[in-house]
Formats: structure tokens, sequence, C-alpha cells
């Protein structure tokens, strides 16, 4: 196995944005980030794109008594996602699934009002969006990103990472209008190895690359 190919997220979200160099400078190009590890990477790909940057938060919806196996997820914009072949196993009822939903949905309110400090969600309708990540293992957060996302009718959208296994790209393939795998090193083995600086990013991080990227947009429309 060879060492890792990123410094850190900023270097892998600059090495993304070079295989994405045909989306930029479209004013219908949105970023949208995974909080937390995906938004020092999108950042980058937003800066180098000229495109607006946003966050889109994902929470798995753990089965009652199997919490690591997901029964589906919630997303940004109040938009649920959920595995029938899960409920139907597991037999769990319409109130343990909102139950578990409502719970999540607080965190993930808690979440958006903390990351944007008060601005409003980038509107996606008809735009193209690229959803960016640190990276994919199994891939199924980004799976149920681009199943939520689907219900707020982007016109197309990109899934963009550094670093994914050949197979988890293919799968992801099959979900969005495009998918951009920078590097699907075998064996993959996990995300964080690919890294020489994996260290977790913070809540503050996020506020601080959105509200740069926010600021940065607004001095060149103000310049322009």
């Amino acid at each position: 196995m060879q060492g890792p190919e990123f410094q850190d997220r900023f270097m892998a979200g600059r090495d993304l944005a070079r295989h994405l160099a045909h989306h930029a400078h479209q004013p219908e190009t949105r970023v949208l980030a995974l909080p937390r590890g995906g938004v020092p990477v999108g950042y980058e790909v937003a800066r180098a794109l000229d495109a607006p940057l946003d966050v889109f938060i994902v929470r798995k919806l753990g089965a009652p008594g199997h919490e690591e196996l997901a029964m589906g997820a919630i997303a940004t914009g109040g938009i649920q996602v959920l595995n029938p072949e899960v409920l139907r196993e597991l037999d769990i009822s319409r109130e343990q699934v909102a139950a578990v939903a409502r719970r999540e949905a607080q965190e993930l309110l808690r979440r958006e009002s903390s990351y944007r400090s008060g601005r409003p969600p980038l509107d996606v309708q008809g735009r193209e969006v690229i959803l960016v990540d640190d990276g994919l293992a199994t891939g199924s957060t980004m799976r149920a990103a681009v199943a939520a996302l689907r219900e707020r009718h982007p016109a197309h959208i990109i899934v963009a990472v550094p670093v994914a296994p050949a197979e988890t790209c293919e799968e992801v393939e099959a979900l969005a209008d495009e998918v951009v795998c920078a590097r699907t090193p075998e064996p993959f083995y996990a995300v964080g190895l690919w890294y020489r600086n994996f260290e977790q990013t913070s809540d503050a991080e996020v506020r601080e690359l959105l509200e740069r990227r926010a600021q940065e947009l607004a001095t060149h429309a103000h310049i322009s």
C-alpha cells in the first residue's frame, strides 16, 4: 500500500477541483458539502469553481435496538428517506420511525442553525449541484444524501470525493448523474489512511469556512 495521497482536506479539495474544472464559472453551479469533514474539501472546490458553498446535513436513522443499522436517513430541508427492507425485516412500526426521526431532526436543526449563522440555505431547484465529502467508504451516507437531494429537484447531481474504493464509486453512479472519485486506491481500507492530517473538523471550522466563502462571493460581487 502506498502512503497518504493528501496532506489534509484542503489539499484534497484543490486536487478534486481540478477534476471538476469543466464546471467552473457556471452561474447555476452550487457546491454542497457533507459536514463536517466534507466542508474544507467543499470550500476549496467552491473557491476554484467560483461557486457558492453550503452544507447538506444527513443524519442516519438507526433501527431501534440495532442503532448501527440504518433504517433510513433524514436530511436538510426535512427530507426523509427510508429503507423498506430493514423496516420489514425488523418489523419496525411507523411510530418507532417517527420517534427516531424526531430525535435526529432536532440534532439536524441544531447543526443547521449553528453552521449557517442565520443565512438561508442555498436554493438548489433546477441547479447543478456538486455534492462533496472527504471520501467514501461504504457510501451509505452519500447514497442517502443523493436520494434526499433529489427531493429538492436539482437539474443535475454530481458526487465528488477525493478518495474512495472503485466499487463504491460504481454503486453511487447508479444514483447520481455524475460521479468524480479523484483517487480509487486498491486496497482501500479506510478514508483516513489517505490523509496525513485527518483530525476531526470542528463545528467552529465549518462555520468559519461557510462564512468565509459567503464573504468572498459578496466581495467579488461588489467589485464586479
